[in-house]
């Protein structure tokens, strides 16, 4: 089926647009550059930040210690009562201890926090 030239040139049109509102190759030196701020703003921005909490968590894994109160990753409040290389036994209440991860502990609390917590 033949097509007209009037029918061509109305399909093709929004290219041809397209292609005269586009700009030419840009500036290396401007590609690279704005490369080089994508990179930065995702190091400010995300590893930065992720890589000072990673430290300040293993920091904090490896100054626990027995008497400690602290909080784990999943809300569960006890002081420690015993720690082994790569876990700590939490005691939760009287005669009743939990054996969790090390890196599964999420914060210290300040002392008699939990005694405070059942007072009240």
């Amino acid at each position: 089926m033949p097509t007209s030239s009037a029918h061509q040139l109305t399909e093709s049109a929004p290219f041809e647009i397209f292609m005269a509102q586009a700009p030419a190759a840009g500036n290396p030196l401007f590609t690279f550059g704005f490369l080089a701020l994508m990179i930065l703003v995702f190091y400010f921005l995300l590893i930065r930040p992720q890589s000072k909490r990673r430290k300040e968590h293993a920091a904090l894994v490896s100054s626990l210690s027995i008497g400690d109160e602290v909080v784990t990753m999943g809300g569960l409040l006890g002081k420690i009562t015993k720690v082994e290389d790569d876990y700590v036994r939490l005691q939760v209440a009287k005669s009743v201890e939990f054996r969790v991860q090390k890196h599964a502990v999420n914060a210290t609390l300040p002392k008699d926090t939990i005694k405070s917590l059942d007072q009240s």
